[in-house]
């Protein structure tokens, strides 16, 4: 410690400079910092899903989901998997150890989908990973909104679709924007069975007749006067009147058009999702999906800057309203930790004064501080932490502890020169000062940082929640101690002088205020030195106390951030229909938009666009946008709001709610594959005996103090119309299998015909 400190005051500028860099090093890399509300616990996950043509959950289950399970299985780094079959779509979640590069597990998965795909009959779907994203992608909603009412549903989703979706997926850290709501246009062929008949003309010939009318071929070249032609032959049908003249058959030379057989129309596509808005309209809507990996305060900012040139672009009377921003929660994320920091450093930098007694020593130690957060800041980029609540409140934390090690080395300095002689350089005072606390200085810090060293092995979901705190707290630490022992020194050097009149006996700190704290304490522990029997019973009366009172805390892993969004979700009856379902929740919605701390609500039903969501019909989530907090009047709290709301809502037959934030939901989901805080899973073959178990324990956890929302999941009761084939029935006729079912899947509303 001697040479340090030699080598420190000797090169006085060299560390000077030293420090200038730290600080501007601490200033860029706040700069760069990615910005989140706090550490993305979202799982290494790859998702695949298949989209199939109306094929009930038992064939998806049996046909497509198990076989792309079975593909995954023996891939390194693999976690589990875990599955969902619904009515028209799979998705299976492949969970890799923590740390795997999401990249690497992509390409995994990717390489293990060829040999699932060649398992998956044909015709039953073509399976594919979803974005590169995690939880916390979900960056921006938005929805469409026409103040003329000239545009229909149809005409938004086209809007939709083909001009804002492109557009916005251009700005760098997009990963993917998904559609919801209105109608995708399609040409509808709606078949007359009479003229079939008359025609004697089937289904599938029509079927057929479309599909070879309706392509572009390329047919290479022809050289012609020294010259090369491209040949291009356009066949593609574009309008209502290119499908109507398709020729179906001939009879003697008389064509037989698709027009004599059926009527073409505009319509829209199967849907199994619908977007409302304030219980009085559908909208069409959109979500941004953020890349993994990237800036989320960048990637929005970016994302609305492109939205005001795609409103711009927009027709008349068309505009894009954003209901749902990640953007607020961490802004407000980062000012609440902010303004802690702030008021902690006002806070340290006033007590300093006051008990040093003193500015000049006091500006020493508080230019610790800035010091040891910047350096801190220098490390979170290189260990790629962000900016969030774990990781601020980390140096909220150590705010109190930064400047320790500075406080002993300038109290040891003043003191010093307080006493030495007037005839020794004062560079020499301040040098033995230093040597003589650089090494206390140096373990107490270094106590301090192993002690935060068990945060640093925790894994799952705890690693990823506190080692951000862990990381900020040990760098800030280790800043601090480097300021104490390479620029403490030279500060008080430039700083600190010898008092003008200083009595040899003179103790440090002795101002007004800490003189009278002195006659205070001294008596007192006086007192419990000459009495040490009943200092240590009052100890353990206060252990004692302190044991009593442990239990009955209560414990919980986390607080629940109030992300200032609510979302009700609402699950129906599963036999529902979508326009039934609809209009349950516009009839809440309705309600919901009493209440006067409400401005608005926008509700997704079903799923739009695979990628991120993936729900049934039967399930509703209704995004409750609020005034801000100083305009609340019915309730102070979020939880007291959502007791409102319960209360306005009430009892709906056949429906189900649970309050929940689109975050918290999101996370939930993807680490325990269930929406919900707690969670209790039931293994068996019986599905009926499941149900009825399922439903007596959430009667029990209902009387649980502090239980809100409990349900049981619905897993059964989506009533079925089976058809099977009487093979010998159709063999007199000599009609094959596929050829029923090629009817059937047209009858009831397939795409067949490209």
């Amino acid at each position: 410690m001697r040479n340090i400190i030699q080598f420190v005051l000797k090169n006085r500028l060299l560390m000077l400079v030293l420090g200038v860099l730290v600080l501007a090093g601490g200033f860029y890399s706040y700069k760069q910092l990615p910005i989140d509300a706090f550490p993305d616990v979202s799982p290494s996950l790859v998702q695949v899903f298949t989209v199939t043509e109306g094929l009930a959950p038992e064939e998806i289950e049996k046909y497509v989901t198990f076989p792309v399970e079975v593909a995954m299985n023996g891939l390194p780094r693999l976690e589990r998997i875990r599955s969902v079959s619904n009515f028209g779509l799979s998705v299976v979640n492949i969970y890799f150890e923590d740390g795997t590069d999401i990249y690497f597990a992509r390409q995994l998965v990717n390489e293990r989908l060829q040999e699932a795909r060649e398992q998956i009959p044909e015709g039953f779907g073509d399976p594919q990973m979803g974005p590169i994203s995690t939880g916390m992608g979900l960056v921006l909603f938005y929805y469409l909104e026409d103040t003329t009412g000239q545009y229909s549903l149809t005409e938004l989703r086209t809007i939709q679709d083909w001009l804002i979706k492109y557009q916005l997926q251009t700005v760098p850290g997009v990963t993917e924007v998904l559609g919801i709501g209105g109608w995708e246009k399609q040409y509808h062929v709606v078949l007359d069975p009479i003229s079939l008949l008359r025609y004697d003309v089937s289904v599938n010939d029509v079927i057929d007749k479309i599909r070879a009318n309706n392509l572009n071929v390329g047919a290479q070249f022809i050289e012609k006067n020294s010259e090369e032609f491209i040949v291009r032959s356009v066949g593609l049908a574009s309008n209502i009147e290119d499908i109507e003249n398709i020729v179906i058959k001939a009879v003697d030379g008389t064509p037989i058009y698709l027009k004599q057989l059926a009527k073409v129309e505009i319509g829209g596509a199967v849907r199994r999702g619908v977007q409302t808005r304030n219980g009085i309209e559908e909208v069409v809507a959109g979500m941004v999906v953020k890349l993994y990996g990237s800036n989320s305060s960048t990637v929005i900012a970016q994302v609305e800057e492109k939205l005001e040139e795609i409103n711009r672009m927009l027709p008349e009377g068309v505009r894009i309203v954003p209901y749902y921003q990640q953007k607020t929660l961490v802004e407000a994320a980062v000012r609440t930790v902010t303004s802690a920091l702030l008021q902690g450093i006002l806070l340290v930098v006033f007590v300093l004064i006051v008990f040093m007694g003193s500015i000049r020593p006091s500006l020493v130690v508080a230019i610790s501080i800035p010091f040891s957060i910047l350096f801190a800041l220098v490390g979170m980029r290189y260990f790629g932490i962000s900016i969030n609540l774990m990781s601020f409140g980390g140096l909220a934390i150590a705010i109190g502890m930064m400047v320790d090690g500075t406080i002993v080395m300038v109290e040891n300095v003043d003191r010093m020169l307080r006493q030495a002689s007037p005839d020794e350089p004062r560079i020499h005072v301040i040098a033995r000062a230093c040597r003589e606390v650089a090494r206390p200085i140096l373990f107490a810090i270094s106590i301090i940082i192993v002690v935060f060293l068990p945060l640093f092995t925790l894994q799952g979901v705890e690693g990823k929640t506190f080692r951000p705190l862990a990381y900020t707290v040990a760098l800030a630490m280790l800043g601090s101690l480097l300021f104490a022992l390479f620029l403490a020194p030279v500060l008080s050097h430039i700083f600190m002088r010898r008092p003008k009149k200083a009595a040899p006996n003179e103790k440090i700190g002795e101002n007004c205020l800490v003189r009278n704290l002195l006659k205070i304490y001294r008596p007192v522990i006086s007192f419990f030195v000459k009495r040490r029997l009943l200092a240590v019973v009052l100890a353990v009366v206060l252990i004692l106390i302190g044991m009593v009172v442990f239990p009955q805390l209560g414990s919980e892993f986390t607080p629940t951030l109030q992300e200032g969004t609510i979302i009700l979700r609402l699950t129906m009856a599963p036999s529902i229909s979508l326009n039934e379902s609809t209009r349950i929740t516009q009839i809440v919605e309705r309600r919901v938009m009493k209440i006067p701390e409400v401005t608005g609500v926008v509700t997704r039903i079903g799923r739009g666009e695979v990628g991120a969501h993936t729900d049934p019909i039967n399930s509703a989530e209704m995004y409750i946008l609020l005034k801000p907090r100083e305009e609340w009047r019915t309730a102070r709290t979020q939880p007291e709001l959502e007791n409102v709301i319960r209360h306005e809502v009430g009892e709906i037959p056949g429906v189900l709610a649970n309050f929940t934030q689109p975050i918290q939901m999101t996370v939930d989901e993807l680490l325990e594959g269930v929406r919900a805080e707690l969670a209790i899973k039931l293994f068996g073959d019986d599905l009926d005996i499941l149900k009825e178990k399922a439903d007596e324990i959430a009667a029990v956890i209902r009387q649980v103090p502090g239980a809100a929302d409990v349900q049981a999941d619905q897993i059964s009761g989506t009533p079925q119309l089976l058809i099977k084939v009487d093979r010998h029935a159709i063999a007199r006729y000599g009609i094959n299998v596929q050829d029923v079912q090629e009817v059937i899947r047209a009858a009831v509303g397939g795409e067949t015909a490209g």
